[in-house]
């Protein structure tokens, strides 16, 4: 035994001995874990109607989160969702996440320790479109509350795309050309900037799951226990962050990587608890909400990714509320910018009304929340908000992100006065019913125009 042992450590193609051991204590801690759900052989999982297993000491609620039945007492190495493990490991000078952050996390995301994000969630990552097609710029996006953060940064991907690179041709055709590389650049500069930036341009920290299980456990009361293998990387440069996201980037966009799980917590960590609680006001306590079956990113998510900043609110600077509390807003004028619309919208809401800090943004970019969808407009001329003679007739691009949409839809937008269609114009634009809530949505930003599909059918 000792010569085996000794020929192991001389050749460079075998595991040491610790490796090994440490595998072995890692099998042995899942077979105990799935010894106590009575998985395995006996394959005793429940399944819903569309095929995923929920384990019998969790029940789904209608907004797709896990919930423990017995009142937090999963165990702490239980997972209500295993991602597939990277090759991230933990001799990359990242540090685990205590409990006391885990704490704080989940408290910041959902206002309590008990609470995870159901199947649309742990499905959604960053992946694009084919390479050289109609859509190699964008992002596959499928419906569920992630969807508003990947639309988000599928805004800024189109800023990088356009507007970022030292290239003359800013074309449609460019950002149809693109090869997986040149994807996958844009898409690691754009999510390190959106960090970055979340971080005051001091710090970023980046969430990865490692395959290490951490010696410090998570609370028992938590069932989000997905947070027990959590590694974090701290960079205090924005250049290194980038590699970093880059050179391990199969953990933003692969399947089952959780992806978008692992940027929202990383947007967390790098604005920082102390920041988040300075941004929120009185009428946001939390980042996410359960709404019509789902959990939803509140404003707050939103405005992080655009801004940097968790405002709450759409409207500029601070407002005061009906009980005379300060609401918090836009603070400075976003890249990206953000138009919403809805049916049961009021107009004379003013603390519902977007500002110009985020309807007039630095580039002609617009993520556009209509009715709770998301899409993203954008034109390609980047004068068109700094020349107001550019703004009389222009093309906007519209991209939902909808599996039937193979390219971008083109619009004409026209903001003529056209005397003669006075009053009949105003009728229609008062009743809301002659036109798609697409055009609602861009007239909340140019009221008079016209909008010539150019032979796509409207969008209702």
């Amino acid at each position: 035994m000792d010569t085996e042992i000794s020929d192991q450590k001389e050749s460079p193609l075998e595991l040491d001995l610790n490796e090994i051991t440490r595998k072995i204590l890692f099998l042995d801690k899942w077979r105990g874990i799935f010894r106590y759900y009575r998985l395995g052989t006996n394959n005793t999982n429940s399944q819903n109607h569309d095929g995923n297993h929920t384990r019998a000491e969790e029940t789904e609620d209608e907004s797709g989160m896990l919930r423990p039945t017995g009142r937090g007492q999963l165990p702490c190495s239980s997972f209500c969702s295993i991602p597939k493990l990277s090759t991230i490991s933990s001799e990359l000078n990242g540090f685990p996440i205590s409990p006391a952050m885990a704490t704080m996390l989940q408290r910041s995301l959902f206002g309590n320790t008990v609470d995870v994000l159901g199947r649309d969630w742990r499905k959604a990552h960053f992946k694009f479109h084919r390479p050289f097609s109609d859509l190699a710029f964008a992002l596959q996006v499928e419906k569920g509350g992630a969807q508003s953060i990947q639309m988000a940064v599928q805004g800024s991907i189109i800023k990088h795309l356009l507007f970022s690179r030292e290239r003359e041709d800013c074309t449609l055709h460019s950002l149809c050309n693109l090869s997986q590389r040149e994807q996958e650049q844009a898409l690691a500069a754009v999510l390190a900037d959106i960090l970055w930036t979340a971080g005051a341009a001091q710090k970023a920290i980046i969430c990865f799951v490692t395959g290490d299980i951490h010696s410090t456990p998570i609370p028992v009361y938590s069932s989000n226990n997905f947070i027990e293998r959590l590694q974090l990387f701290e960079f205090s440069e924005k250049e290194a962050t980038e590699k970093f996201i880059y050179d391990h980037l199969q953990c933003f966009k692969g399947e089952r990587s959780h992806g978008v799980i692992l940027f929202l917590y990383s947007l967390v960590f790098s604005r920082t608890f102390e920041r988040l609680q300075k941004d929120l006001d009185v009428t946001t306590t939390h980042l996410l909400q359960s709404r019509a079956g789902s959990i939803l990113c509140r404003q707050a998510v939103i405005n992080m990714i655009l801004t940097g900043r968790a405002s709450p609110n759409v409207f500029n600077g601070f407002e005061k509320g009906r009980s005379e509390e300060t609401l918090h807003g836009v603070l400075t004028r976003s890249d990206v910018g953000y138009l919403q619309w809805g049916k049961d919208t009021s107009e004379g809401d003013r603390l519902l009304q977007v500002g110009s800090m985020l309807k007039t943004p630095t580039f002609p970019i617009w993520l556009c929340n209509i009715s709770g969808n998301y899409s993203i407009l954008f034109c390609i001329n980047r004068q068109l908000l700094s020349d107001w003679k550019m703004e009389r007739v222009f093309d906007l691009h519209f991209y939902s992100g909808q599996p039937s949409l193979k390219k971008p839809v083109r619009l004409t937008i026209d903001t003529h006065s056209h005397h003669w269609e006075g009053e009949h114009h105003e009728e229609k634009h008062a009743s809301g019913r002659r036109f798609s809530p697409l055009e609602m949505a861009i007239r909340t930003k140019w009221r008079e125009a016209t909008i010539d599909w150019n032979g796509t059918i409207p969008f209702f």
